[in-house]
């Protein structure tokens, strides 16, 4: 790519964004020419700014980085986006890979790192942390039954046994048979725990 890369900052943490904005200027070929603090923001601005690429938060207020990246990728699907986080799990990065992101990385990363992905991004190529890469590999494939993933997602918004049943056409008997093996299988502690394996591997 020719010229400055034009950036789109998505940061809800006013210090973390402050910061990275001050990083980011003192790139001679990058400029920042948007900040937003919630995901709803991205779109509109990013239609008024016309940024290259849109680096984005994935925990965001209103609307999570994740869908506004995806939305971003409908409407708009020249500008590139490069997903940072806090949180390195093995099943964020799958799902910011179904999203369609062009970039993920974690927000501790040195700020030469991020500033490189931005430029790799905005060429159009992709970037993925290696340790990130490393635990969705190492992560496996899903332990559990289609319908085992349908019992513990239901669960997973709050639905009691009885209302698993009925939505599923099952006992609560087997309803609750479902829940013992998914726990036992996750080698979890408890139903919730279980509900927050299956969450971070990206299995529900």
């Amino acid at each position: 790519m020719n010229g400055r890369i034009r950036i789109l900052l998505a940061e809800d943490m006013h210090m973390v964004r402050g910061a990275l904005v001050a990083l980011l200027r003192l790139e001679p070929d990058i400029d920042v020419v948007a900040e937003v603090e919630s995901g709803d923001q991205i779109e509109p601005a990013t239609r008024e700014h016309r940024p290259d690429v849109a680096v984005i938060d994935i925990d965001l207020p209103v609307l999570d980085g994740l869908a506004a990246a995806e939305a971003l990728r409908s409407s708009m699907p020249d500008v590139r986006t490069l997903m940072v986080t806090s949180l390195g799990r093995p099943g964020t990065l799958r799902r910011a890979l179904a999203a369609g992101v062009d970039g993920f990385i974690l927000k501790d990363a040195p700020p030469a790192q991020l500033a490189d992905a931005i430029r790799t991004v905005a060429q159009g190529r992709r970037v993925i942390d290696s340790q990130l890469a490393l635990a969705a590999w190492d992560e496996g494939q899903c332990p559990l039954t289609d319908r085992e993933i349908d019992v513990l997602r239901l669960a997973s918004i709050g639905s009691d046994a009885t209302e698993i049943a009925d939505t599923l056409s099952l006992t609560t008997g087997t309803v609750r048979n479902y829940l013992t093996i998914v726990v036992n299988k996750l080698d979890a502690r408890n139903r919730v725990d279980a509900i927050r394996v299956a969450t971070d591997a990206g299995w529900i």
